[in-house]
């Protein structure tokens, strides 16, 4: 059956199945579109199945255009789980947040399963691109798939593949990133591999899923432990009255030897804070200690804490305190020039302003209000930048979007604090932070 599954990817007749249709599963039924295959996406949400069938996008740097584009070459979105077995490759594109105690929270890869298992049939390709630990693939996919009495390999296909967006840079696309491939057995992968290459320039077929799954986290534990070790840094050069990006600035000049990393007020978006966790947890069943990556996660996670310290040194200078001062949070995404709020720290900031009885507004030019988190329920809606920036006792810049007027944020504030190095430091109403 490979070859003849083969054969319908190669000749673009495969129906392919995109399992969860946010930030990594959008992009590939864009990708797989464009390409001429007919795409079937799966969501639990109803609400995004009716966005995207209307010919609408819910995420900012995917436009509408381009879904009317994919529905035009026969797209639809579906909460019909039955329609499975339509689909010849199936690409499982879910969150794999943390748990209790920084846990693996696989909730999301299993009820997928669950919701699938009746439906599959033999010469299908089923791929998970959801990051996780080594061993997911084979421990938990290919026992629940061999249970429907498929010969793995043979008539039926399981792979792994991680996702690698990196939502909102205009660098790097779906296609351009090249694709980790990998599978159950030889023949899996270069099912899988036939796939990607349809739709991106470069494939990178690895010897295992285990060798994929931990492709992934290395990429995530070296900015989550870099990004960690300057955070560090800027509380020391803080101390010491030392401008951390002017150091970072000059270290960068060196031609070879350094790779420059910013800090800011803790780590944001799905994979960087979470994916690191998943190798602590699964290292931990070995005996061994991630000591780097749990030191990291602690400076990171401590950030926001750190940032309000420095507004409340910079509140007590003039004479007042955070719980009667009214304050404004510059940027709700995790990173500039994103509507993404995925594990923001300007959720955290807001949560620490709020216990210590400050007033919080925010304001964010991509995330007009606050939508319910699995941690945090805020009915705040972004206000108007213009209308009375002086009225505020305190801003915060926790994302520096491009957007931003940063003279006219430093002219017209009565103090400011800056997580993201972008004001001059020099000035009597700006902290750095």
């Amino acid at each position: 059956m490979k070859n003849e599954l083969i054969k319908i990817i190669n000749d673009k007749s495969a129906v392919i199945g995109i399992i969860g249709l946010g930030y990594v599963g959008l992009p590939l039924v864009i990708r797989f579109s464009e390409e001429k295959f007919k795409v079937i996406g799966f969501d639990i949400d109803t609400e995004k199945c009716r966005t995207l069938n209307s010919g609408e996008s819910y995420i900012r740097h995917i436009s509408a255009k381009s879904i009317q584009h994919a529905i035009e070459n026969g797209f639809i979105a579906t909460t019909n789980w039955e329609q499975i077995s339509a689909v010849d490759c199936m690409l499982i594109c879910v969150p794999t947040p943390l748990g209790i105690n920084n846990s693996p929270d696989l909730q999301y890869i299993y009820s997928t399963l669950n919701f699938i298992k009746g439906h599959l049939r033999k010469g299908q390709l089923l791929i998970l691109e959801s990051t996780t630990y080594p061993g997911t693939t084979d421990e938990e996919l290919l026992p629940v798939v061999e249970k429907q009495g498929f010969q793995i390999g043979a008539d039926f296909f399981v792979a792994y593949s991680p996702e690698r967006e990196d939502p909102g840079n205009p660098d790097y696309s779906t296609q351009t990133i090249p694709k980790v491939v990998s599978g159950i057995t030889e023949n899996c992968r270069d099912v899988a591999d036939c796939l990607y290459q349809c739709i991106v320039r470069q494939t990178i077929p690895v010897s295992s899923t285990r060798v994929a799954e931990m492709t992934k986290l290395l990429e995530n534990i070296h900015r989550a432990v870099n990004i960690g070790l300057v955070n560090e840094l800027k509380m020391a050069t803080d101390k010491m009255g030392i401008d951390i990006y002017e150091v970072i600035r000059t270290a960068a000049t060196k031609p070879f030897g350094f790779t420059p990393y910013y800090p800011g007020p803790g780590l944001g978006g799905h994979c960087i804070p979470i994916d690191p966790f998943y190798l602590t947890w699964k290292a931990r069943q070995y005996g061994v200690e991630t000591r780097f990556i749990e030191l990291a996660g602690e400076v990171n996670t401590n950030m926001p804490a750190w940032v309000i310290g420095k507004a409340e040194e910079g509140l007590q200078y003039q004479g007042k305190s955070l719980s009667k001062s009214q304050v404004l949070i510059l940027g709700m995404a995790y990173k500039k020039n994103v509507d993404d709020m995925r594990e923001s720290p300007s959720l955290e900031l807001l949560r620490l302003i709020h216990d210590k009885g400050g007033k919080v507004d925010y304001h964010d030019f991509y995330i007009p209000k606050l939508h319910k988190t699995r941690k945090n329920d805020y009915d705040l809606q972004s206000v108007d930048l213009k209308a009375g920036i002086k009225d505020y006792d305190l801003l915060i810049l926790a994302t520096d979007h491009d957007k931003y007027d940063y003279d006219f944020l430093q002219n017209e504030s009565q103090l400011i604090v800056d997580t993201r190095g972008k004001l001059d430091h020099t000035r009597p109403n700006v902290i750095a932070a």
